[in-house]
């Protein structure tokens, strides 16, 4: 038997060996990966993966050093700017400041931010400095006017002293930088009213915080979880549609983005914020945020912030909302167009309670205030009529850019364009519209012929002129630019009797007019049913307004009655040609046809004309130009406008004296003399025309210091059948009621007499001098050129002197009685040669005086079948 064969000694195989061969073994196998790691990097393929990573990690750190830098600078360049550098912007006129005024330093400074300026040194426009009962105020290099700089001091709420801070000296008074009217940034307009940090309540910034961002002064600017919940939903729904934007994220899209939903645009923002949380302190971003979203819509403008938000919604200062109201501005920000309060009062007010809950979550309000808010009901302020807004005005400035400057994009330009506009004027004229037309809304009703027919508001226009200047100071283009944008200040329309001034005017131009025919405000023309007849026309027979005629009066009395047929009759004693040219020179349109209707306003004009028209009246027979801008500057600074006063002299300053005269008895006793009631309590001296044709009603008026037009009518021109009295002249009073209050159109003065120019009293029946024995009501002073003036006293009341004649009037002394006028001649015109009878006419026309009642004439005794407004204002015109 054999025995199992041993291993040799020294041969038994040890564990912890193999541990170590394999520990060995292993750190072999990694020497050689290793190996192959280095030489994968070292082969060609590896070197090029290599620099591909180093490449993009060069490039991007590049591109994201570039757009940063890029961000940084235009951070930088847009806070240094202030609000408004990236859009063209129109500004209202500068408001003067004087010694005695009440004010503080705070409305110095409201009035101040609207225009732009801030308490940064660095601000172009211009930076105040406030104290507790002074402002220091120091205009920039891209400010309206290069003006000194200036500290307002203040004592008992009024303006003590003004101080220039350029030589230490007083000043009477201080112009403050024009005023914001409105942003233009492709072809959007912005409504923005400014505010600091401080203005704005704690409980606005509370309702705020708890609808968009309640960690905003807590976090860096970002909010990461949000971030990604809104990537994993976007991921899900294969949509990029979600938003997880804090407030600083909002603030760089709304001042430097689009408001796209891409990663691209993402990317950037978050940029954009990082800058901003580094370069600004967090209550300099939430007043930035504040001042730059959007909320809404008022018509053609976009309300941009909340100061501007405010007023729109609620009519009031954002320091005077209430917990309800602050929470509806605050729920706007997630879509201010779904929950407008104006057109889904139910969305928006289910929004609101929304946030009022969250802010009771976040114990910013109790659970009793919370009640009280939610249960309050969602009042808003409907209408223009507090606000300043001027849509109509600023297309009209577009309008006159385009055609100054054509070619040139100011929509897409940064210039400053100053206008001629007052915002107070401004904000007068749309109250005056609201309240005026509500009267006319009234009277419309009860007059109208059709009582089932649905009620159609008739539109309006309002222009307010400065006429020494020709600068426009407001107006108003229709009741509502949301509804219709037409606007009805160019809109042509007959003038009616506001036309009738001028025919005035070229008869008292005789006085200044070597050989024609001596005419004066004295003078007799007969009112009677008197037929024209024009070559190549059917015969005109116009009648007046009351379908009745009056016989003989003076020139100032028919005028301040507005009586048509003394008028057309006046215009042929002159010459239509005259009237025409007259017109055509004081700015009406070449429409103007010398007929005898053109008398009475059959020829179409606009209310911008005819304010152009009527300051040669308020200025002492100079023309001046309308006009809407004042200076227009480039970006940089360079003036591309500085607009001055386009004056062109059309009649003689005497000349414009009498008829001026004539216009102020039209507001004392005549179509205007409603103005002077205790309705309206207008007292100062004022002068003007009431205008009425079948669709339209006029009234032209004006102090010594603002010229003021008003137009009522439809589009349609359907009959408005109401006169300029009750229909035109309701607005006006309201405007100017409202205007003479300002500190620039308190002192309207009683209108300046040139020299050559002789008042004297006169009977206002007879047209001679008074006498003692003159009734006083038929008494009245009245303006001549010197040596036009009647000479013999009025033979009506025992009148005695030399023998004069006045427009075909024989008078004498020893008589007292009028020679009846000449056979074969119209009442009151001077002997002419007429067409047919072997006289040969001076100007083309034939007018016949129809002769009265008689047993001769059955057909003129027949009593005319009764007539309605339409009817006689039809029979004006026919």
């Amino acid at each position: 038997m054999s025995t199992p064969e041993r291993p040799p000694q020294g041969k038994t195989p040890d564990r912890r060996d193999a541990g170590g061969s394999a520990a060995r073994n292993g750190k072999k196998r990694r020497v050689v990966q290793g190996s192959g790691l280095a030489r994968f990097l070292m082969h060609p393929v590896g070197k090029t993966l290599l620099g591909l990573i180093l490449l993009v990690i060069v490039v991007g750190g590049g591109v994201f050093i570039h757009y940063y830098l890029k961000y940084a600078k235009l951070i930088d360049d847009r806070l240094k700017g202030g609000p408004y550098t990236s859009t063209s912007r129109i500004y209202a006129a500068p408001e003067s400041i004087a010694v005695g005024d009440v004010s503080s330093p705070g409305d110095i400074a409201t009035a101040l931010r609207s225009a732009g300026y801030n308490e940064n040194k660095k601000n172009t426009t211009g930076y105040y400095a406030i104290k507790p009962d002074s402002i220091d105020i120091f205009p920039g290099s891209e400010s309206y006017f290069q003006e000194e700089p200036a500290a307002i001091r203040f004592s008992r709420n009024r303006i003590d002293r003004i101080i220039s801070l350029r030589d230490n000296t007083a000043r009477p008074l201080y112009e403050l930088e024009p005023q914001l009217v409105t942003n233009l940034h492709d072809s959007n307009r912005v409504k923005q009213r400014l505010v600091r940090y401080d203005d704005i309540p704690p409980i606005l910034r509370d309702a705020i915080l708890s609808a968009e961002d309640k960690r905003f002064f807590s976090h860096p600017g970002f909010d990461f979880v949000g971030i990604m919940r809104a990537a994993w939903v976007d991921l899900e729904r294969g949509r990029n549609e979600q938003g997880a934007s804090t407030l600083t994220m909002q603030l760089s899209r709304y001042l430097f983005l689009d408001l796209s939903k891409t990663w691209q645009r993402k990317a950037a923002e978050l940029m954009i914020t990082l800058q901003l949380e580094q370069k600004l302190t967090k209550q300099q971003i939430f007043e930035l945020y504040c001042n730059q979203v959007d909320l809404g819509r008022r018509g053609s403008f976009m309300i941009r912030g909340f100061g501007e938000a405010s007023q729109s919604y609620f009519g009031k200062d954002l320091k005077s909302l209430s917990i309800a109201e602050a929470a509806t501005l605050a729920a706007m920000l997630k879509s201010a167009s779904y929950y407008n309060p104006w057109r889904f009062p139910e969305r928006a007010k289910e929004r609101r309670n929304g946030v009022l809950a969250l802010m009771r979550d976040n114990k910013y309000i109790d659970d009793r205030n919370y009640a009280l808010a939610v249960e309050s009901p969602l009042k808003v302020v409907f209408g223009q009529a507090e606000s300043k807004d001027a849509p109509y005005f600023v297309d009209l400035v577009n309008d006159d850019l385009e055609k100054r400057f054509p070619g040139t994009d100011f929509q897409k330009e940064s210039a400053r364009i100053y206008t001629t506009l007052d915002l107070d004027l401004q904000k007068f004229a749309n109250q005056a519209v609201a309240i005026g037309m509500k009267r006319v809304d009234d009277l419309a009703r009860k007059r109208r012929r059709f009582k089932n027919a649905p009620y159609v508001e008739p539109q309006v226009a309002l222009i307010a002129v400065d006429p020494h200047t020709g600068e426009i100071k407001a107006l108003v283009g229709g009741r509502s630019y949301g509804v219709s944008q037409l606007n009805h200040v160019n809109a042509e329309r007959p003038t009616g009797s506001i036309f009738k001034p001028f025919v005035y005017a070229a008869a008292v131009n005789t006085a200044v007019d070597p050989g024609a025919t001596l005419l004066t405000q004295s003078s007799i023309v007969r009112d009677e049913p008197t037929t024209w007849q024009v070559e190549g026309q059917e015969p005109y027979s116009p009648r007046n307004f009351e379908r009745s005629f009056e016989g003989d009066m003076t020139f100032r009395y028919a005028l301040a009655h507005s009586i048509n047929v003394p008028a057309i009759k006046v215009a042929d004693m002159v010459g239509f040609n005259k009237v025409a040219d007259l017109a055509r020179r004081s700015g009406m349109n070449d429409h103007v046809l010398p007929t005898p209707s053109m008398a009475i306003g059959s020829y179409d004009s606009t209310p911008l004309e005819m304010a152009g028209a009527y300051t040669v009246f308020a200025n002492q027979g100079v023309r001046v130009q309308p006009t809407f801008l004042s200076l227009v500057k480039e970006p940089g600074g360079k003036v591309m406008l500085d607009q001055k006063p386009e004056k062109k002299p059309v009649l003689d300053p005497r000349v414009t004296a009498v008829v001026v005269d004539m216009l102020q008895e039209v507001m004392r006793t005549g179509t205007a003399g409603s103005i002077r009631n205790k309705e309206y309590n207008f007292t100062v001296p004022a002068a003007g025309k009431t205008g009425t044709d079948p669709t339209n009603a006029w009234f032209a008026g004006f102090t010594s210091d603002l010229l003021c037009i008003v137009w009522v009518g439809f589009d349609d021109n359907r009959p408005l059948e109401m006169e300029g009295a009750k229909a035109a002249l309701p607005v006006w009073g309201e405007f100017m009621k409202r205007a003479i209050t300002l500190k620039a159109y308190s002192n309207a003065k009683p209108f300046s007499a040139p020299d050559g120019v002789v008042t004297v009293p006169i009977d206002t029946i007879s047209g001679m001098r008074a006498t003692p024995t003159c009734p006083p009501k038929q008494v009245s002073d009245a303006m001549f050129v010197a040596g036009t003036e009647p000479i013999g006293y009025c033979p009506l009341h025992g009148g005695k002197g030399a023998p004069t004649t006045v427009s075909g009037w024989d008078v004498s002394a020893s008589s007292g009685d009028p020679a009846p006028p000449p056979q074969g001649y119209v009442t009151g015109l001077p002997p002419r040669r007429i067409p047919g009878s072997g006289q040969e006419s001076a100007v083309g026309s034939t007018a016949t005086s129809v002769p009265p009642p008689s047993a001769k004439n059955p057909t003129s005794t027949q009593a005319p079948k009764k007539k309605g407004f339409f009817d006689h204002m039809k029979d004006i015109f026919r």
